[in-house]
């Protein structure tokens, strides 16, 4: 995709961004602005990079790195590495890596990593279980349907 097809892709307001707000490297596909509450349709591309501001919305396929800012909501496949702010929702495919601050949901498929600031749960709807985590406590959890986890050593 040339910087013209990405503008397509990237909205704000309803409308494309303006070229010199974002920058595109088509070689190792990198979207960068330092743009808010933009609208980044990438359903079905793979492999991107996205590097944008706060109050995002993003749709891609898989293989996809986020370094984002706060309030992002991401809808994505599997094999995906996020690095945000805080409230942000995700829903994404398999084997995510997740590294975020607070108030953040997540609805993933299995394989998921994550880094998280203080006070969160884990709450799995398979078996139905509710975990609340100790500070700086690193769990695995039981297969599929089994309740439980076991304290990974660090």
């Amino acid at each position: 995709m040339n910087k013209r097809e990405v503008q397509k892709r990237v909205l704000t307001n309803g409308k494309p961004l303006a070229l010199n707000l974002f920058t595109w490297d088509e070689k190792t596909k990198t979207l960068s602005s330092k743009e808010d509450s933009l609208v980044i349709d990438f359903d079905g591309v793979n492999g991107c990079t996205f590097e944008t501001g706060s109050y995002c919305t993003f749709t891609t396929g898989f293989d996809c790195v986020f370094k984002a800012g706060r309030g992002c909501v991401f809808s994505t496949e599997s094999r995906c590495t996020f690095k945000t702010e805080f409230d942000c929702v995700f829903k994404t495919g398999g084997h995510c890596t997740f590294k975020t601050e607070f108030d953040c949901v997540f609805k993933t498929g299995c394989g998921c990593a994550f880094e998280t600031g203080h006070g969160c749960v884990v709450v799995r709807t398979d078996p139905h279980e509710v975990i609340k985590l100790k500070e700086g406590q690193k769990i695995k959890l039981n297969g599929y349907g089994v309740k439980g986890f076991t304290i990974v050593k660090t």
